[in-house]
């Protein structure tokens, strides 16, 4: 055992016999892993024996780059994995098993809490009031079933305050895809008793609903009102077409979740199964990675601690059917109800033939999906291999452009100009190193000195991490510390040479290829070169600068838009009699966008902190144009000046 090691089992044997969490860190400093124990001792010093033969290969690479060992005592082991959880979500270290890509799964969001709910489509479940349907196997899933069930459940989608005294309705309510509570066609109990249906409904409670329309269809063509027994004939056909898609399994399975996973090499898939009512909504499954060497146990345990650990998801089940027993099943129970303020969720093994069929099915599924998905990851690396291997020959490089900067102007008439930075690492988006510059330094429309501003900030910060690498303990940003192997510039010539300018003035000319890709005719331009280079359409090193130029102005896009709306909303606040600069940060960090102020109603703008119930009403009737409660008068809570 080396002096390192050494040092690190010494340390290891200090750490006291009570339970707790601790952190491995590296060099650098950084966490990369984060683990819990009943007995800390005991715990780290398992991974210091004299043998590294028992370990497996994932923990001997960790013990390879460990520099230092921390811990934390807690005084439960319910206290332990909360810790753990959290300290996982905030670091995200790279020897933890964690979801593939961290990918948020669309969820059917009802905005409960609000007078008037609406449904939306979210990626993101918080504890905000709202209840969470899902998750969906796609977005396109999702806005399927929303389409279907709008035509029965006819939910508010606009923006609009809900008054009831409106002059007119929109168009939705014209066409029935509405109930207009806007000009008080409806009282907001009937509005919010339409929209519990529609929630029992996406729990799995089906069967009033077909019954409801049926008879309502029945009782229409009787009266012989046949256009409106023919829209309600649409609407059960919706509906139906819905229903028929959920398999009934059998009521005695009620509210359950079927568990199930396959494992190859380094990654895991666990399928999911939800049974409501006895009937199969839908399935999922969940690619985790850095599995090798963790037991099928501790990925399970892992996922019911990821998944069911969210906040906010409406409909849990009862119960969990396990493919095996798990030694933390108990304690995630425990911290699951504390969660969930009395909710209780059961992790449980198969009892009869039925439940294991049901087990046995979802693990032939988990199986099925992580062979199409292994051979779909090899076909995209050899894609992705062979792209590399193409552009290095177009632009004869010495080896493959590991890492490409992509950078795209979004303005309008010169107003909140933005350039988007967004990297390609091995022909992949690394979106965790995207970045975007508010060009503050131009006037007008001048793209070329908002590109070659924002360049020049990029690589003045590559400097700073180069010299605040040499200093202990330093974290410089590994979005610029980093330099490319190629920066594509969305352009022409005039955007090549602004660009190539800057790279000269900081000695990277020879160090960082550079080209610009012209939208109209896909012309490359490159330095030195009179012509621009033209490849064929099926070209896969075309296909990948498309890949980035597109992405670079989607992202550019999404910012300015972002930027667009937070002006907007700083400017309409800065006219409020009572709204300083620190209570407009607040406002802006709280809503986000001016439609989402002018949503608000008084009663929400009231929970901001530093906003008193008096001014929140005054800025209500400021944004609807009414006069504030004392008009002309001063308000009276003031904002000390910053």
């Amino acid at each position: 055992m080396d002096e390192r090691l050494e040092r690190l089992r010494e340390q290891a044997a200090q750490a006291p016999q009570k339970p707790g969490v601790y952190l491995m860190r590296d060099a650098r400093g950084e966490v990369i892993y984060v683990g819990k124990a009943v007995n800390l001792r005991n715990r780290l010093r398992s991974y210091f024996q004299p043998s590294a033969a028992q370990h497996s290969i994932k923990v001997r690479r960790l013990l390879a780059h460990l520099a230092s060992l921390e811990w934390i005592v807690v005084g439960s082991e319910l206290e332990a994995l909360i810790l753990e959880m959290n300290l996982i979500k905030r670091y995200r270290p790279r020897y933890n098993i964690q979801l593939k890509d961290d990918k948020r799964y669309p969820y059917i969001k009802i905005h409960w809490a609000d007078p008037f709910p609406k449904v939306t489509v979210t990626r993101r479940v918080m504890q905000d009031g709202a209840r969470y349907y899902g998750p969906y196997t796609s977005v396109w899933a999702v806005h399927q079933t929303l389409n279907a069930l709008r035509k029965v459940f006819p939910y508010l989608t606009c923006n609009r305050p809900i008054t009831g005294r409106d002059a007119r309705a929109c168009l939705y309510y014209d066409l029935g895809l509405c109930l207009g509570p806007c000009i008080g066609a409806v009282t907001q109990a009937e509005y919010r008793a339409m929209i519990e249906e529609l929630a029992r409904f996406l729990e799995g409670q089906t069967e009033p609903v077909v019954q409801r329309l049926e008879r309502a269809m029945r009782e229409a063509a009787e009266r012989l009102e046949f256009e409106k027994a023919a829209r309600l004939r649409d609407q059960l056909r919706a509906i139906q077409h819905i229903v028929e898609r959920q398999r009934i399994i059998s009521p005695k399975f009620g509210n359950s979740d079927v568990l199930a996973i396959a494992r190859d090499r380094d990654e895991a898939v666990v399928q999911v199964f939800f049974i409501r009512n006895g009937k199969m909504l839908g399935r999922k499954y969940f690619v985790f990675e850095n599995t090798e060497g963790a037991t099928d146990a501790e990925v399970l345990a892992q996922f019911l601690k990821t998944f069911y650990g969210q906040e906010g998801v409406a409909n849990r089940p009862e119960r969990v059917l396990l493919p095996q027993d798990l030694e933390e099943a108990r304690i995630i129970e425990q911290w699951l109800r504390q969660k969930g303020r009395g909710e209780r969720i059961h992790f449980v093994l198969p009892r009869d033939e039925d439940e294991a069929a049901l087990v046995e099915l979802a693990a032939q599924n988990a199986a099925e999906t992580l062979a199409a998905l292994r051979a779909q990851w090899e076909a995209e690396h050899r894609r992705q291999t062979e792209a590399l291997a193409a552009l290095q020959s177009v632009l004869n490089l010495d080896r493959p452009p590991h890492r490409i900067e992509g950078y795209d102007v979004s303005t309008l008439h010169g107003v909140a100009t933005t350039v988007s930075m967004v990297v390609f690492e091995q022909a992949l988006p690394r979106k965790g190193h995207y970045r975007r510059f508010n060009i503050r330094g131009v006037t007008g429309v001048d793209d070329y000195a908002a590109l070659e501003e924002a360049l020049d900030r990029r690589f003045a910060r590559w400097q700073a991490a180069q010299a605040l690498k040499q200093e202990p303990g330093a974290k410089p940003d590994e979005s610029f510390a980093r330099l490319p192997d190629l920066i594509l510039i969305d352009g022409g010539p005039g955007q090549l040479n602004r660009a190539r300018a800057v790279l000269a003035r900081y000695g990277l000319t020879a160090r960082v290829t550079i080209l610009a890709l012209a939208k109209q005719e896909e012309a490359i331009y490159l330095p030195d070169r009179s012509e621009p280079l033209h490849l064929e359409p099926h070209d896969p090193a075309l296909h990948l600068l498309q890949r980035v130029r597109d992405e670079a102005h989607r992202f550019a896009l999404t910012s300015h838009r972002r930027r667009r709306r937070r002006d907007a909303l700083r400017s309409a606040l800065e006219d409020i009699p009572g709204v300083g600069p620190r209570r407009r940060q607040a406002l802006l960090q709280h809503f986000g966008t001016l439609d989402a102020l002018m949503q608000a109603t008084p009663e929400a703008l009231a929970q901001v902190p530093g906003i008193p119930r008096r001014l929140a009403q005054q800025i209500w009737a400021y944004l609807h144009g009414g006069a504030p409660a004392d008009a002309g008068a001063t308000p009276s809570t003031k904002e000390p000046n910053p």
